[in-house]
């Protein structure tokens, strides 16, 4: 019997050994010498921003421009690689003229902490809590309406209904939960994490070279170009993302949204259990346009939805629109000016 195949094995194994760890310290070596992790990121939106201490999510940042009087709005990014609060640059410079508007950085994203912890929808959820009490003191105790994108909007339903009375209204802007991969009737205030999969990933020394390798500026715009549906993307939000995705712990959050951890196990039933006035829009271009499940939701009197020829970031393509379908919906729900209390 021949040897040679079993030499021919062994020497392609040893092979396929050597190219791995030749990559793997490649990739070491390109991310701590060729790549800035301090990238001079300025604050994503004007007025003042920010820092308040919490005792269960952290130190949180977050932006305020209260100028004028009315009802605060409270508006709150998506979660991905580079998740900030430059997200929602165009419905804050909006709404900024007509009432108070803060700007949540949600835990290891943009300003806030960075730390290496897992990041749960709880997390998440009590940033909520945290930065919605903050507003309130500082306004009276009135309650606030407050808008979220995407899968934040699930972390947004939850704290609505876990302190009901501190809302006027919640806005959802391409959320996620109604789609067929991650509509949700499990366990309450769960998650899909991996933990498995979180420890491979977050783990030095080459969990920083590894995301460093998912945030160059061609994979990000990349992945924007599948949230805009289109090619044409907004430049200066790719600009601000690539900035903040290169800052100290920028990895930890998003290793937990790869892994899984960020998802809600219930985020349908979220929805189904709202009861207070509640916007929707959403776009019909891109990866992000299947709302299945939509029908569970559409029809309640207190739930209105508006669809726009756009990808999932409505609010960059046709900001005139989504502030003006938002306004219209907080007029409904108030027999008035939408920055009027309630």
């Amino acid at each position: 019997m021949s040897l040679q195949p079993r030499r021919r094995t062994g020497r392609s194994a040893a092979v396929a050994a050597l190219t791995l760890a030749g990559s793997a310290t490649g990739l070491f070596a390109w991310s701590r010498l060729s790549v800035d992790h301090r990238m001079p990121l300025p604050p994503a939106l004007p007025g003042h921003r920010e820092t308040i201490a919490t005792r269960r999510a952290g130190d949180l940042s977050f932006y305020a421009s209260t100028d004028a009087e009315g009802v605060p709005l409270l508006l709150i990014h998506s979660i991905n690689a580079a998740a900030n609060a430059y997200e929602v640059r165009p419905l804050y410079l909006h709404f900024r003229t007509t009432r108070p508007v803060y700007a949540l950085d949600l835990p290891g994203f943009g300003f806030s902490e960075r730390s290496r912890r897992r990041y749960t929808p709880r997390l998440m959820v009590e940033a909520i809590h945290a930065i919605v009490a903050e507003i309130r003191h500082r306004h009276g105790g009135i309650p606030v309406d407050a808008m979220a994108l995407s899968l934040s909007a699930s972390f947004l339903a939850r704290a609505s209904l876990e302190r009901s009375d501190a809302y006027r209204s919640i806005a959802l802007i391409s959320p996620t939960g109604f789609d067929g991969r991650l509509s949700g009737d499990g366990p309450p205030d769960g998650h899909r994490g991996r933990d498995w999969v979180l420890n491979l990933l977050d783990r030095p020394p080459f969990g920083r070279p590894l995301f460093d390798a998912l945030v160059t500026r061609p994979s990000m715009r990349f992945f924007l170009q599948k949230t805009f549906g289109s090619k044409e993307i907004d430049e200066p939000l790719l600009a601000y993302d690539h900035a903040s995705a290169h800052q100290p712990g920028a990895e930890h959050a998003p290793f937990c949204f790869v892994s899984g951890h960020l998802f809600p196990t219930d985020t349908t039933r979220l929805y189904e259990r709202l009861r207070l006035p509640v916007w929707m829009v959403h776009g019909e271009r891109g990866d992000f346009v299947d709302y299945r499940h939509e029908t569970r939701i559409a029809g309640r009197p207190n739930w209105r939805i508006d669809t726009l020829p756009t990808g999932a970031f409505p609010h960059f393509e046709r900001p005139g629109a989504v502030t003006a379908a938002y306004e219209a919906f907080l007029a409904s729900i108030t027999g008035g000016p939408a920055d009027r209390a309630a």
